[in-house]
């Protein structure tokens, strides 16, 4: 029989740490978010485990009341699945940033996603490096001037949906760093998701990238620049909830209801549980309106699974039953 879990509030998962990020950073907004979602997981205080690697959001593990592992730069994936696949019933979350988890952290990223282990990931995008004051990142895009881009960055950047994607990840959302009610309910849906869950912050840095995402997170322009999608539900955004998404061809296409001709009906309906990615793909890549919300929940056997039976059958056929039965098989001899 399953012991209660005992009921929290987030002041339970408060550390009694100072938090020491900038005034106006959305880290602050990440971190209220997940000690909020955090009891309304049903998961025991004891069984929770951060891992960090280097950067701003990497302090996260000091701030939660909770396990944690402030580790190095770009392996916290790796440590994370060994915590979790040495004890299965932990609730593991990666927090990396976009310097840490697709630069020094790439290969590592992209095969803890492949690999489809039961544990989650909060990537804090501020398309910049922070903690070392201002230099281009993986996401920064082309022309941005920074610390080492006086000139203009020159490398086109990685899109961390459309990476996680081609690497076969089962589970991608994205939320604005400003919506803290929407991003506790996709952290609360990560942790009931059986692989590995991402979500991407668009999380604002106001000294080295202030306004990154003004043009789509700005309460002003937030409902007619975002659609936040929902499994089952039809693409639809706007201030006055008249815009909407149709597949025109090979591409999506922003059409208005009442207008041409369309009505409801015609309007993409969201699937985030198809297990062919190329509509994920597309809603990861569009750019007007930015897409948000679950865009991907495909259930798909998790490596612990693959690995549980895969044992059970070599048990299940092997002649040996104990070590010694192993070590006397075959052609044995004798060192006088």
């Amino acid at each position: 029989m399953e012991a209660t879990v005992k009921e929290y509030t987030f002041k339970d998962f408060a550390s009694d740490q100072e938090v020491r990020w900038c005034p106006g950073c959305d880290d602050y907004v990440i971190l209220r978010a997940m000690q909020k979602a955090l009891p309304e997981m049903g998961v025991k205080k004891e069984d929770v485990v951060f891992i960090s690697g280097i950067g701003c959001s990497s302090r996260f593990p000091y701030y939660m009341d909770t396990y944690g592992i402030h580790s190095i730069h770009g392996r916290a994936p790796g440590i994370a699945s060994g915590v979790k696949l040495a004890n299965p019933n932990l609730s593991v979350w990666i927090i990396t940033g976009d310097g840490d988890a697709m630069a020094i952290g790439g290969n590592h990223f992209i095969h803890v996603l492949r690999r489809n282990l039961d544990l989650n990931i909060i990537l804090f995008n501020n398309e910049i490096y922070g903690l070392t004051k201002g230099q281009f990142s993986p996401t920064s895009l082309v022309g941005q001037k920074t610390k080492s881009s006086p000139y203009g960055n020159t490398q086109p950047p990685f899109s961390p949906g459309e990476l996680a994607i081609g690497a076969q990840a089962r589970f991608f959302g994205r939320i604005g760093g400003n919506t803290p009610k929407e991003m506790t309910q996709l952290f609360i849906e990560a942790e009931k998701f059986k692989g590995t869950s991402l979500i991407e912050v668009l999380q604002n840095c106001p000294i080295f990238n202030d306004g990154c995402y003004d043009n789509i997170t700005d309460k002003a322009v937030r409902a007619d620049k975002q659609l936040f999608v929902e499994n089952g539900k039809p693409m639809i955004f706007g201030k006055e909830r008249d815009k909407g998404l149709i597949l025109n061809g090979l591409k999506l296409e922003v059409v208005t209801i009442g207008e041409n001709g369309i009505e409801q009906e015609d309007l993409l309906v969201h699937n985030a549980k198809e297990e062919d990615p190329t509509l994920h793909q597309m809603l990861v890549r569009l750019e007007y309106p930015k897409v948000t919300g679950i865009i991907r929940s495909f259930d798909d056997f998790t490596l612990e699974e693959r690995e549980a039976k895969l044992t059970a059958e070599v048990k299940a056929n092997s002649k040996f039953t104990k070590t010694d039965d192993l070590f006397f098989s075959g052609d044995t001899y004798e060192v006088e």
